[in-house]
This record gives C-alpha cells, structure tokens and sequence, in this order.
C-alpha cells in the first residue's frame, strides 16, 4: 500500500522566517519552523521529514521542482560523479541537507516524487502550504497522527481569506492625482520605521518581533472585515514587514510606489526581497511618474505617497517608538484622518 504524502515549505523574506509541512489524507501531519533560512531548504526539509516519519512506499507529492526534479531528472547522480558540484561547477547548495536525504532515499528505494502546481486549489497541496506558512510566522511546529480539514481552519484562525496569488506578475499603473478615492474593500495602511530603526538592516530579533505582531493584529481583523486589504508604499523596513505580514496571513496587498526605481540604490539582496513582494502584489501603483532629483523633491514624492496610501485606507498601523519624533507627523495625521484612530505597534524585541 502506497502513502501519498503533500509537502511544502514557506519562508517570509527568504532568507527569513521559515516553515515547513506535510499531509497524509487521514494519517500523520507534521510542520516546524527554523528562525532564518530560505524557501529551497524549507522545501527540501519538508520532503525530507516526510520520508523519515513515513514507513512504507510513498508518494511525495511537492509544488518543488527542486526537490522533484532532483529525483525525477537524475540530478543527485551528477553531483555525486562530480564530488558535490553542480553542472556550471559550482558546489551543490545545502548539500548539508541533501546529502543524507538522497542517502536515505536511494537506500530505501520504495519513494516516488511527482510535482504538483501549487496554490492550485489542491486540497492537501493547500493544506501543507497553509500549515507551513504558520509555522514560519508563528516559528512554532506541530504535529498529529490524524489529519482532516479541520485541524487547518483551526490553526489558521478559522476562514482566513485564501492567498491571493496572481497569475500573472501585476502591472503598475500611475496614479498621479489628487483624490478621495471610496473603495469597496477595507484597506489597512501600514507605516513604521525604517532601518536602523527596527534593528538593523538584516532580520534581528526586532523585526521578527514587529512582523508577528502585524500577523495577530491583522489575522483578527480578518474576522471582522470580509474584504480586508493591506496597503503599503514597500519602502525598507515596517513598509516591507507589513507586505510580509499579509502573505503570512493569507491578505491580499497593495503596493503604491512614490515613483519608478525607488529601490536603485539599495543593495542586491535588498531589491531581490523588495521585487518578490512586488510580484506577490494584487496591484501596484505610481504616485507619480517623475523621478525626484533633489532631497526635497523626494520629501515631497513620499508625501504624496502617503497621501495616496491614506486616501486608500480606513484604518492605519504605524510602527514607533512612542519618544522618536521621526515618525511624529505623519501619526499625528494618521490619527486626523482616521476616526477610529490607529494602531500602534512598539518596535521591541
């Protein structure tokens, strides 16, 4: 008797937070959480917990042609014949995982991988993915000898919206009005600190801190408002966690963009992350077309940024130190517009 087994593996950042899961219909489910890893080693760990958990013949059923393809395409018996290099002879990345997974599948010749598309409303491809994604924004794991349906509407904070995940990388419109825009959904902005600000400029204890807190706050309003949406201007720092925190929690979110190339100057891995959640956007909008040129100008671009951004939103949450007079302001006419006021969020570990 053949053991289909779902697996899959999620990471907010990547690198960053990590989670990873697997599902057997009606038979053992696992998920866990390493605190700065990458989405290609949460999918291997993924597959791999699955093979040491699971006696038998199995079916790894993985949304990773990493790790399917590995298998089905031969490229283990590469590396091997080449010391652990890969084709451009380069050495193997995370052959600390790799190595003792291929050693344990080859010796027990009975698992199979087929690669399946993800967040393609497959039941149990969703279910991994949904107890992975937890598992990476709550860095806590679980396990149980008996799945069904229920255990992941109940983790996941019952009837959490579905991800919104786009076909299609989302074009950008230029928006570059004055306006009061009235929108059918609920938009939430965030706003906050920027590096140093949260800690550095890397993931640190703050900014695991900061994006759980966004997670809870924006997974119990989630159970209140049907149609929430997360607005954001993506800049570095709470801006980027905040997009984060919605893909965590299964919201879509909105990206307005003081203007195109705001993210030149920043480092590689910075713009990779930045263009990720980019890509992961249900829409993107300019403020403007205009490229500022001086300190001045570029004051007045973000202005009309959080301008649009607000003009957006219902409600706000902003990320400060309650003595910082940086972000002073624009809370000040956060709490001016909103009548409900605003969340407010201390960047503390």
């Amino acid at each position: 008797m053949i053991t289909d087994v779902f697996t899959d593996g999620a990471c907010i950042g990547n690198p960053g937070p990590g989670g990873w899961a697997f599902v057997v219909d009606q038979g053992q489910w696992a998920s866990g959480a390493e605190d700065k890893t990458t989405n290609q080693r949460m999918e291997l760990t993924a597959a791999s917990a699955a093979v040491q958990s699971i006696d038998g013949p199995i079916r790894v059923h993985s949304d990773s042609t990493y790790v399917v393809n590995c298998f089905n395409q031969n490229w283990w018996k590469g590396w091997h014949k080449r010391g652990w290099k890969n084709s451009k002879n380069e050495p193997v990345a995370n052959r600390d995982l790799w190595e003792p997974f291929i050693e344990l599948v080859v010796a027990r010749g009975n698992v199979e991988f087929i690669w399946v598309k993800g967040h393609s409303g497959d039941r149990l491809n969703d279910a991994a993915d949904r107890l992975a994604t937890l598992a990476a924004a709550e860095q806590e794991g679980r396990t149980g000898g008996h799945y069904t349906d229920s255990i992941v509407r109940g983790l996941s904070d019952d009837d959490l919206p579905a991800r919104d995940m786009p076909e299609a990388k989302p074009s950008i419109s230029v928006d570059n009005k004055n306006f009061k825009e009235t929108r059918s959904t609920h938009g939430v902005a965030i706003f906050g600190h920027r590096p140093p600000d949260i800690g550095g400029y890397v993931e640190n204890p703050t900014s695991l801190s900061i994006r759980r807190k966004l997670i809870t706050i924006l997974r119990a309003k989630a159970e209140m408002e049907t149609k929430l949406e997360i607005v954001t201007g993506l800049s570095l720092g709470v801006e980027m966690l905040g997009a984060e925190a919605a893909a965590a929690s299964g919201l879509p979110y909105v990206v307005i963009l003081a203007f195109e190339g705001v993210d030149e100057k920043w480092p590689d891995s910075t713009r990779g992350r930045f263009q990720e959640l980019l890509d992961g956007a249900r829409q993107i909008i300019l403020a403007s077309n205009d490229t500022p040129s001086t300190p001045t100008e570029y004051a007045k671009a973000m202005g009309r940024r959080d301008d649009r951004i607000i003009a957006r939103c219902k409600e706000a949450i902003i990320v400060r130190n309650a003595g910082d007079k940086t972000m002073k302001e624009l809370h000040g006419k956060l709490d001016r517009t909103f009548d409900d006021g605003v969340w407010v969020i201390e960047p503390t570990e």
